[in-house]
């Protein structure tokens, strides 16, 4: 018996990984973020299958649960949205499942973050724009280290994508204009990959505005900075004078 960390992607069934959709399909046993997972992913589960909703889980429940399933000789499917590793809080249940014994292994997915820049239509890393991206969040009930609050990081100038914040918009926004200028180009993208999917583009000065209007309160990613907006800069890697060690360059 084992627990399986499985990441469920942004919400297309499509972006399941082939790994993904054949753990799902055969599931006897799942604990799932039923608030943020997609009901067309939660729906690629057996019509028999144990279903464990862990938005009203305590970290303590899904334990027993999953001592429950190994009692019984019987796997877990424990599904994250996006990818488990990026604020999925894999990190306590790996820790309770060490003291236990309890094997585990971890099925990475498309993050909302790479969804939401398909969405957009963007690159993320542009050529002489921004070659750094940084995930990160505000701080909320979760504080932040000293050294990573969004002041500081924002003296990078480098691609922003903002998890789990879209309620403070607002605050980002001012935040982030000292470094960036009030001009910077930011979205926001709710559902990224999900039929209802919104998309919103804007600057520092009106994203906040913008996103209001809309009505959106959650489940959406900010991404701030000048790779936001559709660069013309050509990067060396398909420049007919570059060399490297797949492609020779022409003299």
């Amino acid at each position: 018996m084992k627990v399986i960390f499985v990441g469920a992607g942004p919400g297309d069934p499509e972006l399941l990984t082939v790994k993904a959709e054949r753990l799902l399909r055969s599931a006897r046993c799942c604990i799932y973020a039923g608030s943020l997972v997609a009901e067309t992913i939660v729906g690629l589960l057996p019509a028999d299958a144990e279903l464990h909703d862990s938005a009203h889980l305590s970290l303590d429940q899904i334990v027993d649960i999953v001592k429950g399933a190994r009692a019984r000789g019987v796997d877990v499917v424990r599904l994250h949205s996006g990818d488990p590793s990026i604020y999925g809080a894999i990190g306590e249940q790996m820790a309770r499942f060490d003291a236990l014994e309890i094997p585990y292994e971890v099925v990475p997915g498309v993050s909302s973050f790479q969804a939401a820049a398909a969405a957009l239509k963007i690159e993320l890393t542009v050529p002489e724009v921004s070659q750094t991206i940084v995930l990160t969040r505000a701080a909320g009930r979760t504080p932040l280290p000293e050294s990573q609050e969004l002041e500081r990081i924002a003296r990078t100038r480098a691609t922003l994508c903002i998890f789990l914040s879209i309620g403070k918009i607002e605050e980002i926004a001012k935040v982030l204009t000292g470094s960036y200028g009030a001009d910077a180009p930011a979205a926001v993208v709710y559902h990224a990959s999900r039929p209802d999917q919104i998309v919103i583009r804007g600057t520092l000065a009106d994203i906040a505005r913008k996103t209001k209007a809309s009505g959106i309160e959650k489940t959406a990613l900010v991404i701030v900075g000048n790779a936001v907006a559709r660069a013309d800069r050509e990067s060396k890697l398909y420049d007919k004078r570059f060399t490297h060690g797949y492609r020779e360059g022409q003299p």
